[in-house]
């Protein structure tokens, strides 16, 4: 069996390449990392850009599962076009290049913001209504591995796996800078404590990844939200951070009309003069008080579901930062 893992660079791909070959002991020579970056730590990296054809052909390459981690992402952050460009047309390539070898297996790892923002709670079953590029370019390559899927359903195996907010060693993300912001006496609640924020361990992500490869027995196509059930609310991230790490708990709630007055001026004050604070856009400030109240039960009920609890993944992490003399 051969890995194709595309996107094997970033947070996530990173992750699951060494659960697969540190973890499960699978060798290095089968398990291939995509990307389109120029430096690897990882011997069987090759450059590959997925918004473009893509021609790669290895020894049984028809018996290969793969893996689609490749995104743009961050939300905001890029020009609306570039989150089209890639994460439809990477999708598009991939199942060309998948029909080109014959190959039945893919693993697309999507994300919660085809759901769009709402405080409603979402299930896998719930109509999606994105309201971002990022979440509408998400929902279209879920529709073109779905049709992937469709064309030989006898045959071809599909899993969906939507992430919450996914965080870990390398991330550099939300959780980092909720933990450096609490670490320094920063941070303060955004408008509300009880905001739902859906969010899951990047090593129990992998291993779910991994895990649904098999699951379609009747060669249907399987869908899961992965986050906490039910998902934490930011008062208790905040303050399970606090207990792990033994930085202060926040006690200062900023009223919401403020926090987005306050957003608003630096941002643009900062495009007048030519220097980004880095985190502070007026969006993120507002993504902060809307819930992600996605539904993990389904996932919870399965073979696959999280062995991390909330505290015991920041325990784990704050365990490998540690090893690395980070944080």
């Amino acid at each position: 069996m051969n890995y194709l893992v595309f996107g094997g660079e970033g947070f996530i791909g990173k992750h699951l390449i060494k659960y697969l070959t540190e973890e499960l002991g699978i060798s290095s020579s089968v398990v291939y990392s995509f990307d389109i970056r120029e430096k690897s730590d990882f011997g069987n990296y090759h450059k590959i850009d997925v918004r473009k054809p893509i021609d790669f052909h290895i020894a049984d390459i028809q018996n290969s599962v793969i893996f689609n981690l490749a995104a743009v992402h961050t939300t905001p952050g890029h020009p609306d076009f570039e989150y089209f460009e890639t994460n439809i047309r990477g999708a598009e390539n991939i199942c060309c290049f998948a029909e080109k070898y014959n190959i039945h297996r893919i693993v697309f790892t999507s994300s919660i913001a085809p759901y769009g923002a709402s405080e409603d709670e979402k299930y896998e079953e719930s109509l999606p209504t994105p309201n971002t590029p990022y979440g509408i370019s998400k929902l279209v390559a879920e529709h073109i591995f779905r049709t992937w899927q469709a064309k030989e359903s006898n045959t071809r195996k599909l899993s969906i796996v939507r992430p919450g907010v996914v965080f870990g060693l390398g991330e550099g993300g939300n959780f980092t800078r909720l933990y450096e912001a609490q670490k320094r006496g920063f941070f303060f609640y955004p408008g509300r404590k009880d905001t739902l924020k859906a969010s899951v361990y990047v090593k129990d992500v992998v291993r779910i990844l991994y895990s649904t490869m098999d699951e379609n027995a009747s060669n249907e196509v399987s869908l899961y939200n992965l986050t906490y059930f039910p998902p934490p609310s930011i008062e208790t991230i905040c303050c399970t951070i606090a207990e792990v790490t033994q930085v202060s708990k926040p006690r200062i709630l900023v009223p919401a009309g403020l926090l987005k007055v306050a957003a608003a001026v630096i941002y643009y004050t900062g495009l007048t003069i030519g220097k980004k604070f880095t985190g502070i856009h007026p969006d993120r400030v507002k993504k902060l008080m809307v819930s992600t109240n996605i539904n993990g039960e389904k996932l919870e009920g399965s073979i696959h579901q999280l062995r991390f609890s909330l505290k015991d993944a920041l325990e784990d992490w704050f365990n490998d930062c540690d090893k690395k003399g980070l944080f």
